[in-house]
Formats: structure tokens, C-alpha cells, sequence
């Protein structure tokens, strides 16, 4: 038998309409099953789905999806989430918890903008064939930084973090998805994020494109909150180390026409970092999409 679900689209990490990077969210979605799940996030067709359902240890849970898998957490799609349920008038408080699959965040509204808390900062050495790398992503082994390192990231989602020189190697980047779990030897399914430190706005600090995983049914995600966040953690171990807070801006998008920015805290405790990201989002319209 058909049924129906309302997808409601947000582009997060922009004040305009179809910038940034845009998620689809589902609200009341305990009655669906994962299976139902998935084929509402390849239908929808957007780098991430959200599904947002009741949790035991949060204010709420959710569920992420790209069209091909599901994901244990998605930056844009839990401010997605957030400012859905705020014009709804459903959020529990002015700071809330969500549940996800790499553990429990804190979330809360800063002004007009949403503030996720990511989880601390992880990173593992890359030991994979450079010139193969750069390959995949359309460059040569010339273009990358001189100095900096390649290095897998996470704050909750891995990604592979590879220092670029230029900003105009960007524009020349053209990803070969089928080739990067060859290259990828430890974390054959994790996406590429190349960055660079020059900028095309003066108030940005980070360029950075992101390529996604080719078993998650998408090519390239337009702005990236989790990876954003891992960049501010690279930054201050990595680029500019000693600091006890720095506040980043992180531009992505603008080779593809999703111009986004992510603002990035990042607070250093004792040993470790506390990172948080930070962004704004648009409401762009409703759709209905059919499942069985």
C-alpha cells in the first residue's frame, strides 16, 4: 500500500534560498522503518535526510541518510532539524540534546543562528600513495600544501583532510568517486575534504570543497558542518597550535554555485579541544514524497 510523508527542504549554512547545502527533514517518524527511511532519502535525493524520533536518553533523536546509507551523524541536517522544529514551536528548551549514532550532542540557538557541539577531535595518519590521491580529485602531487599533513579527521564523522595549496586548484578539482576506497586503504568509505588558507571573502580563514563517499549516492556536498568542525580542530593542532580559543570562518560551495559559510569554535580543556559549529538556514518549501 502508497503512503505519503511530508520532507520539509532547508539550505543550511546560507540566508538565501538554494545556497548552501540544503537537507530534507521528516518530524514524527517513529512509524517508519529504516527501509522506508532510505528510500525516502534516495527520493529526495539531497546529500542528507534527517528523520527525527524519540529518544530514551535525549530531547530527541535522529536518524541521517544520504541516498545510498544511512550516516551516524550529519551537521547540517541536525540545524535543519533545529530550525524546523523551532518554527514549529516544538523545541524542548532554549539548549537540547539530540541523539545520534556517534553519540549525544548539545544544541542550542545563538541569536539567528544554530550552534551544534561536536564531539572531540580525532585524527589518524594518511599512509596511502599521494600522487594516487591527488589524481583522484583532478590535481597533481604539486598542489598540495608544502608542509601541512594529510590527515583522516573526525568529530564525529571521518573524513580525509588534504591540505591544498592555492585557491585555484579548486576551481580545477574534478573527483573520481570509484577510485577512492582503492586509495583510502584505513578508511576505505570516508569521504576527501581538500582545504586551502587562502579565501575568495576577506572574512573567511578556510577554503575547503568536499568529495563525497561513492557508496553515499551523491557527488560532492555543497558546505559541510561535521567536517567544518574537524578543520577548526586541524587548525589549532595543525596550522596555528597554542592558542586557548579561536573562532573560524570556514567559506565552501562557491565552485558550484552553494556559496555557505560555517562559523567554527573551538575552545581548548586541558588536553583536549571543545569544538562547536555554527550557521544560519533558510526555509525553501514542503515536499510530499511517496513510499511504500
Amino acid at each position: 500500500m502508497e503512503q505519503s510523508v511530508q520532507v520539509m527542504h532547508w539550505d543550511v549554512f546560507s540566508k538565501k534560498k538554494h545556497k548552501g547545502n540544503p537537507a530534507g527533514v521528516v518530524l514524527d517518524a517513529d512509524l517508519l522503518s529504516e527501509e522506508q527511511m532510505q528510500l525516502i532519502a534516495k527520493k529526495v535525493g539531497f546529500n542528507e535526510t534527517s528523520f527525527v524520533v524519540g529518544s530514551d536518553v535525549a530531547d530527541f533523536r535522529i536518524r541521517y541518510f544520504t541516498p545510498g546509507h544511512e550516516m551516524n551523524m550529519c551537521g547540517h541536517a541536525t540545524m535543519a532539524v533545529s530550525f524546523a522544529l523551532q518554527i514549529k514551536g516544538r523545541l524542548p528548551a532554549k539548549k537540547w540534546t539530540v541523539e545520534t549514532k556517534a553519540g549525544i550532542v548539545s544544541v542550542s540557538f545563538d541569536g539567528t543562528s544554530c550552534r551544534m557541539q561536536q564531539l572531540n577531535p580525532t585524527f589518524q595518519c594518511f599512509s596511502g600513495d599521494e600522487n594516487q590521491l591527488m589524481n583522484s580529485i583532478g590535481l597533481l602531487k604539486e598542489d598540495l600544501h608544502e608542509t601541512l599533513p594529510i590527515v583522516y579527521g573526525s568529530t564525529g564523522i571521518w573524513t580525509l583532510l588534504v591540505p591544498i595549496r592555492t585557491l585555484d586548484a579548486f576551481s580545477r578539482m574534478k573527483p573520481s568517486q570509484s577510485e577512492f576506497p582503492n586509495i583510502l586503504h584505513e578508511m576505505p568509505q570516508v569521504s576527501i575534504h581538500p582545504f586551502c588558507l587562502e579565501t575568495v571573502s576577506p572574512e573567511a580563514d578556510m577554503h575547503a570543497r568536499h568529495f563525497s563517499s561513492p557508496y553515499s549516492g551523491t557527488i560532492e556536498d555543497a558546505v559541510t558542518g561535521t567536517a567544518s568542525g574537524v578543520m577548526g580542530g586541524y587548525y589549532a593542532t595543525y596550522i596555528k597550535p597554542g592558542k586557548d580559543m579561536y573562532s573560524l570562518v570556514v567559506e565552501q560551495g562557491i565552485e558550484i554555485g552553494k556559496d555557505g559559510q560555517v562559523i567554527v569554535e573551538v575552545e581548548k580543556q586541558g588536553t583536549h579541544l571543545d569544538i562547536a559549529i555554527k550557521g544560519t538556514a533558510t526555509y525553501v518549501d514542503q515536499m510530499i514524497i511517496t513510499y511504500k
